[in-house]
This record gives C-alpha cells, structure tokens and sequence, in this order.
C-alpha cells in the first residue's frame, strides 16, 4: 500500500564529506521543503552549478531553489552570527534564494562554547577528537544538561538575564579550569541581539509547519549532516560527532512522527575518507591514496584539512545500512577512480582470527581489525561525460555492481563530476 506521504531521507553513509549537499541539491529541485535535522556548522556542503561554486554550512542546501522552503529543524544548533553572515553572503551571490524558516527549538551555539571546545581538545593532548572546535559538542552538553538557551527563548523579557547567568558560568569554568580568559558579556549579548534582529521573522514552530505541510501532500527532503559512521550513539566512539546523524534521528529533530518518513537513500564515496582520529581500516598510506586525494580534492571545505583516504569499504556500508536505517544509495566521485591500475574492495572484517559481521564498538578492537579485500583490474578512461550505467566502461560497472553486492543494498545512482548535470539517477 502506497503512503500518502512523498518524503525523503539523505544522510552520509560514512565518515561524512560523502557529497550530500550535492545529492540534496539535485533532489531539491523537485522538492517543496528541505529540511536540516542534526548538527551546526560543522557541516560544510560544497554545490557547483552553472560554473558556480557555492558553500552552505548550516543553511540547507535546498536554500538554491527559490520555490523550496528551507527549514533548520530543533534538532541543529546555530552560531547565529554565523548564520546570519552566511544567509547574507547567498544573497550577495545573486543566486535567487528560497525561504528560510528556523525552529524556535534549535539551541544556540554561544561564544563560550567555542572556546570550551578549543580548550578541551587542546587538553587532550595526544588523544584529540579531530573536533572542528566550532562549538557543536559543548552546546549539545549544555542541550542534555537542560542549561542551554533555544534560539525562542531571545524574545523573552529575561533572555538577558539567562545569557548572563550563563556566561558567568561558563567564564569561571573557562579561567579556573582552562586557565583561559574571560568573554566579555556585553559583546555576546549585542552580537545575539544584532543577529536577532535580522532573522526573526524566519523562527517559528518549525515542527507544527512541517506536520501540515507532510500531510497536506508536500514533497519534502530531509538533509543529513556528518554520515552515520559518526553518529554519536552508533558510530565510531569517541571519534564521533556530538548529534544522531543518521536517518533514525529525522523525526526527533525535526519534531514529527516518524510514521511521516518515507524513504532514505544514503550517499557513499566510491572510496572511503575520514577526517580527524578513530579507525580506519582501509587507510591508504601511499601514493595511490595520495593520488585519490589530489584528483578528489580531499580537504576539509571548513577546515582545510587533508582528509584521510582508504579503499571502499563495504563492511562499513553493511553496518551503516543496519544502524541507519538505509534503503538505496547513491555513489560519488567515481571518476575519481580512473586511471588506476587495481582497485580494492573491503568486504569483510576479521578480528583475532575470526570474521566479524559488525563494526567493533570499541575504537582499541577496531584498530586491531584485518580487512578482507576483493582486487579488481580498474579502468583508464575518463568517465566525466558518461549518461548512463550502460555508457561507464565494463570495470567501472563491475565496480559499482560489487559495491551493491558486497554493501547488500540497491545502487540508485552514481556520479561522475560535480555539477548537477553530472549525476545519473537510476
């Protein structure tokens, strides 16, 4: 029985970076409303268009279609300076821009918790996280603790006092314990208010809105952030993001039934990156890894940094299908593949001498685990002009279809460039 629903789910099905705002983009120019259910912006999304390159990080990537509703959900957390300058910079692009609407649930990234976040992976010494320092784990902290402040709660008549109480707090956690100085309250305050300012028409209930809008019959796109390799509960501990990444997450940040979700479709590299620590199986430590980082550009589009490069793996595309609730997915950057002479396929783990049909819940076994590899001959020609599966060279679709094989999940589709018109959808 079909639902009446017509909603849709696109999350990273790896350590992020996998190219959902490119998938997103793409699906949102069918789309009434796209929707941001989890992170901040520590989410950068690269989409080329036209001959464009433009950069969201905590706008949604629907935000390019002007007949789209963009929605950041509650479930998010918003450095709304940062908001405010990036939603001012899509303007300056000239670009027509679609609505932007902002949940008065979503919890507000406060200067305090960038510099606690700073000096708690400073304190780590040889043990960092990778964190991007951005703030996103001491607000959600703050989330879980019931002390942080939600992006509604500024109209309030004792909003000033509740910041001030809170970067008292938070300055003597900052000096006594980090050794750092202290913010300057006066500053913040009129930093939230001037950003307010410019924005508050956009915050509503973004939850009531949505639950209309689904069942009045509106095409609607939840976009992901990070991949589920990271999700807090079920990725990579402790070498994870602070939020729930995955598809299972879209309700709760977003304030709907989970009843309302349709489908989810995850989005894959044609090889594995990781930034930051934690395992990684398939690293590639040579030169075709430093190869496959060159002709992907594989740095970070916040950060800068190189990212780590490994083999596909398709152990890792099995738990992620099991833990995130994955029906289809999408592959990127095949193109990037050409030229080699041999490609690698993970397709099992094995620890201590057995095969282990799940990814480890303890970073120390993980590292300890063999990965099983399938050696096929690759291609040399260039693909970036293909139309269709039919039009890729022999090797590159047995490449694909071991990756659908090995990953037990159906391929909708793949890529072989960045622009839009570069994506085939099955």
């Amino acid at each position: 029985m079909k639902t009446k629903y017509e909603t849709l789910v696109i999350v990273g099905a790896q350590w992020g970076d996998e190219g959902k705002g490119k998938m997103t983009d793409v699906f949102a120019q069918k789309s009434d409303i796209v929707v941001r259910f989890a992170g901040g912006d520590n989410a950068g999304h690269i989409i080329n268009f036209e001959g464009q390159k433009h950069k969201v990080t905590i706008v949604p990537s629907g935000i390019f279609n002007p007949k789209v509703i963009s929605i950041i959900g509650n479930g998010c957390v918003i450095n709304l300076k940062n908001l405010v300058n990036e939603y001012n910079q899509l303007k300056l692009t000239g670009v027509k821009l679609g609505k932007l609407l902002i949940s008065d649930r979503a919890h507000l990234i406060l200067p305090f918790h960038l510099e606690i976040d700073a000096a708690q992976e400073d304190k780590r010494g040889a043990d960092k996280i990778g964190t991007t320092k951005k703030g996103i784990g001491p607000t959600y902290q703050d989330k879980v603790n019931r002390s942080g402040i939600r992006i509604g709660e500024i109209k309030l008549p004792n909003f000033k006092e509740r910041l001030k109480a809170s970067v008292d707090e938070k300055n003597e956690i900052l000096t006594k314990i980090y050794n750092s100085n202290k913010l300057e309250f006066d500053k913040i305050y009129n930093e939230i208010i001037n950003s307010y300012e410019q924005i508050k028409d956009c915050i509503i209930d973004t939850g009531e809105f949505l639950d209309r809008e689904i069942n009045a019959g509106k095409k609607v796109l939840f976009e992901g952030a990070q991949g589920v390799l990271l999700d807090i509960d079920h990725g990579t501990y402790p070498f994870v993001t602070s939020s729930n990444t995955s598809a299972n997450n879209v309700a709760t940040g977003c304030g709907i039934s989970n009843k309302q979700v349709n489908k989810v479709y995850g989005v894959v590299k044609a090889y594995n990156t990781r930034v930051g620590a934690g395992a990684f199986p398939t690293e590639l430590l040579n030169e075709i890894g430093d190869g496959i980082r060159e002709r992907g550009h594989e740095y970070g589009s916040n950060t800068g940094r190189p990212r780590r490069v490994g083999w596909f793996d398709a152990a890792a595309l099995r738990y992620a299908k099991r833990v995130g609730g994955l029906d289809e997915i999408f592959v990127t950057l095949l193109d990037v593949l050409s030229g080699i002479d041999e490609l690698n396929i993970c397709v099992d783990y094995k620890l201590n001498g057995k095969i282990i049909q799940s990814v480890p819940a303890n970073n120390e076994d993980y590292l300890k685990v063999e990965p099983i590899y399938l050696t096929l001959k690759g291609w040399q020609e260039d693909i970036t002009k293909v139309k269709s599966f039919k039009e890729l060279p022999p090797k590159a679709q047995e490449y694909l279809t071991l990756i659908e094989k090995y990953g037990n999940i159906k391929l909708a589709g793949f890529s072989v460039g960045p622009d839009r018109k570069q994506t085939i959808i099955y």
